[in-house]
């Protein structure tokens, strides 16, 4: 995924630390394997490949991120949309060099080969159907995906005390060995003089897209453009990492008006951030301000 993971946790009698080590990166090995768009080899890449009209039989974590990618994708009207591989690697973003600023028409005949709403799911088999020339991106919900198979993988160690961090997602459960919670920092955009806002990961995840974040790319997949409302992070609180990584991403992409009024609407706990005269805006939904206040 071309980032960093790390663990924090109070052992359980037994746990054997280099044990847990090795398992959590077969885990993650796992998830590559499947849904990486830098591999040639994964299940991902191969299905981007595949003629028009092929079904395939999906493994079960495949399933899971394609079924939730399809699920926030309707909610957010496009916004969010895991068949945008092509204008990302377009746009400089894939596994390949490319122009980082692609003639108009290309990106349109891109999108046109795009677009949540051509696949055909099966959920029940958990087939997904190429309808021809689609290619899938899941970055913007694989990691988070990711932060939560690492979780149940601890739980299956016996070990309920934790704080899981993959390229700046995380999720926490228990409480630390001091019986504090695991505190941690909403993340900041660079120079933002805004008061420090810490937030208790108590069977909670955490998930922030930002502009400022190496090789951010915020693209509306509704236009193939980078979008132009100055929204400079957003953070998202969710009790699965997944959800909170995806609607992150949905969120950025419809901007401080639209996008706070969906996740108001959707009751999701979010932090906004934008670039005003007067320096680095905040806005606050009211499912996060009573986290807060509680």
């Amino acid at each position: 995924m071309g980032t960093t993971w790390q663990l924090r946790f109070a052992a359980a009698p037994g746990v054997d630390p280099a044990q847990l080590r090795v398992a959590i990166v077969a885990r993650l090995g796992t998830i590559i394997a499947e849904m990486s768009h830098w591999e040639a080899a994964s299940r991902l890449s191969a299905f981007n490949r595949a003629p028009a009209g092929s079904w395939h039989r999906l493994p079960p974590d495949f399933a899971a991120v394609i079924a939730a990618a399809l699920d926030i994708a309707e909610a957010s009207g496009g916004a969010f949309d895991p068949t945008i591989g092509r204008i990302v690697a377009m746009r400089g973003f894939g596994a390949e060099p490319a122009p980082a600023s692609p003639d108009a028409a290309a990106i349109d005949r891109a999108r046109a080969d795009a677009g949540w709403h051509r696949l055909a799911y099966d959920r029940g088999a958990q087939r997904l159907r190429q309808p021809g020339g689609v290619a899938l991106d899941l970055s913007g919900i694989a990691k988070g995906y990711a932060v939560d198979a690492v979780a149940g993988l601890l739980e299956d160690f016996g070990i309920r005390h934790g704080l899981i961090e993959i390229g700046g997602e995380l999720r926490g459960a228990g409480i630390r060995p001091d019986g504090d919670p695991w505190w941690v920092d909403l993340e900041d955009p660079p120079g933002a003089a805004l008061p420090r806002l810490r937030i208790a990961l108590h069977s909670l995840a955490v998930a922030t897209s930002g502009d400022y974040r190496r090789g951010a790319h915020t693209i509306d997949p509704r236009t193939g453009r980078s979008t132009a409302h100055g929204l400079t992070s957003v953070s998202v609180l969710h009790d699965r990492a997944m959800q909170a990584d995806a609607w992150a991403t949905a969120l950025t992409v419809l901007g401080p008006d639209e996008g706070f009024a969906l996740a108001t609407e959707r009751h999701l706990a979010a932090r906004f951030l934008w670039r005003a005269d007067a320096g680095v805006v905040e806005r606050i939904t009211p499912a996060l301000q009573a986290m807060i206040d509680g």
